[in-house]
């Protein structure tokens, strides 16, 4: 389980930095019938570990926050997982649009069948900006630890695990993780 945990910082890279302050994270709600609510503990886990061993001070409050809403603003990363589809609105597409411009993070697990659909929901975000496979070599991989790359957590496919992104003026504003499932693997060691 340490190990799965050591491997999420992937995920705050620049947020080490910041560890002086109490910051938020949430997990993105979302429309179309998938379980934005899926691994129910791992951001949890996740925050009293970077807590505890990266010197951060994110609060343990993982609250919801909905897609097209304005309290989106309030976190500067956001947590999107799930199985299955996924839809948003043109207004939720504008509104995540605008909070990734100003300078939120999201990153995007897929927990197995949601690749899909979060793909052309993606392109409603950013219709000129399409994901690109970001290397190994990538430095989100090589912040205070270093990955040789992502952990396969389940099997499902059989693929390859691998990363996505979205680049903005060149800033990463939305990491998504395929075929790996890490919030599973940030999930509490019963739920295996």
């Amino acid at each position: 389980m340490k190990i799965l945990l050591l491997l999420s910082v992937i995920t705050f890279c620049s947020w080490s930095a910041m560890s002086q302050n109490n910051y938020k994270l949430a997990v993105l709600k979302y429309g179309g019938g998938g379980d934005y609510y899926a691994n129910p503990t791992a951001l949890p886990n996740l925050v009293k570990y970077c807590n505890a061993n990266l010197g951060t001070s994110i609060s343990k409050d993982v609250p919801y926050v909905e897609v097209g809403s304005p309290d989106l603003y309030l976190y500067p990363m956001l947590h999107m997982t799930g199985h299955g589809n996924v839809v948003f609105s043109v207004s939720e597409a504008e509104n995540l649009r605008t909070y990734l411009l100003g300078g939120g993070f999201l990153h995007i697990d897929d927990n197995y069948g949601m690749d899909e659909f979060i793909r052309v929901e993606l392109k409603k975000v950013f219709p000129n900006n399409p994901m690109v496979e970001l290397p190994f070599d990538h430095p989100i991989f090589h912040q205070k630890y270093d990955f040789a790359g992502l952990p396969k957590i389940h099997e499902h496919d059989g693929k390859r695990p691998q990363a996505f992104g979205i680049i903005i003026d060149g800033r990463l504003v939305c990491l998504y993780t395929y075929e790996t499932d890490l919030s599973d693997g940030w999930e509490n060691p019963e739920v295996h």
